[in-house]
């Protein structure tokens, strides 16, 4: 039952993506840097496919990709978390009604730079290293080297999913540096030796280096059998079920279909169907 229903959704994706309403042609899309590059790519196939189409995508965060949302000024959400009770409570006073769509999962991979010698630590070494309570890489098997500690603004759904499953509701070190996206985390690694950070899977390259958490390498496999122990589902949000044949319908459903897998995986994501 449940794989026909899946095929029927797919189906219907792949319907409407190839024909949009002739009066549907814009959308609008805030939010998420971890879900922009999806966003993005989805944006570009469908502009292709469309003549006259117009896709917008900003990445202010998932929080104010949340508020875009309630106050009408995105069509579509991207979050890399769900959203609060608190945001549910303030659509719902403006007769918002949040859909949510999970448009393909991730894990948050703890990054270091390529020379740094260490592989792999537990998720209490990741902890204890945002806490301060490390803060030279020979305490932890690495060179006579300071810790330089990088994290994510608290806008960011990165930020509350690594606070949720790693910290414990510990408080991050007030030394650490705080950057505003994930690729802007990805640099500051990549261009220091000392440097640990994390960001979503998409974001690595041979740039940085991901480790191993508690013994589990963080890919495809790993994330969609729910080994890696820092993974989430990656999310766009619409003002109810998007109406049968129109863009944000044709969008929102992409990655049930096969060519929705495919940009999923070429950007270094988890797609949420296999063909």
């Amino acid at each position: 039952m449940t794989q026909r229903i899946t095929k029927s959704l797919a189906v219907l994706a792949a319907a409407g993506a190839l024909a949009v309403q002739a009066q549907d042609k814009q959308l609008v899309l805030d939010g998420s840097t971890t879900v922009g590059p999806i966003a993005k790519a989805f944006a570009e196939y469908h502009m292709g496919l469309n003549k006259g189409v117009n896709i917008t995508v900003s990445e202010s965060g998932s929080g104010n990709g949340a508020k875009s949302l309630v106050n009408g000024a995105c069509d579509i959400a991207c979050l890399s978390r769900g959203m609060k009770d608190k945001e549910f409570a303030a659509a719902a006073a403006k007769g918002i009604q949040p859909c949510p769509h999970v448009v393909a999962l991730d894990g948050l991979a703890v990054i270091v730079h390529p020379s740094n010698p260490v592989r792999a630590f537990s998720t209490e070494q990741v902890r204890d290293i945002y806490l301060g309570k490390y803060t030279n890489w020979k305490q932890l098997g690495g060179p006579d080297r300071a810790i330089v500690v990088v994290t994510r603004d608290t806008n960011s759904g990165t930020f509350e999913t690594f606070e949720g499953l790693v910290m414990a509701k510990g408080k991050i070190t007030q030394g650490a540096e705080v950057v505003g996206s994930n690729g802007a985390v990805r640099a500051r690694v990549a261009g220091t030796p000392g440097a640990i950070g994390y960001v979503g899977l998409g974001f690595v390259d041979n740039q940085v280096k991901a480790l191993d958490i508690d013994g589990v390498t963080p890919d495809t496999d790993t994330i969609i059998t729910g080994k890696y122990p820092i993974a989430r589902p990656l999310y766009l949000y619409t003002n109810g079920y998007p109406k049968l044949g129109s863009l944000a319908h044709a969008f929102c459903t992409l990655h049930l279909t096969k060519k929705g897998q495919e940009i999923i995986e070429s950007i270094g994501f988890v797609p949420t169907t296999r063909y």
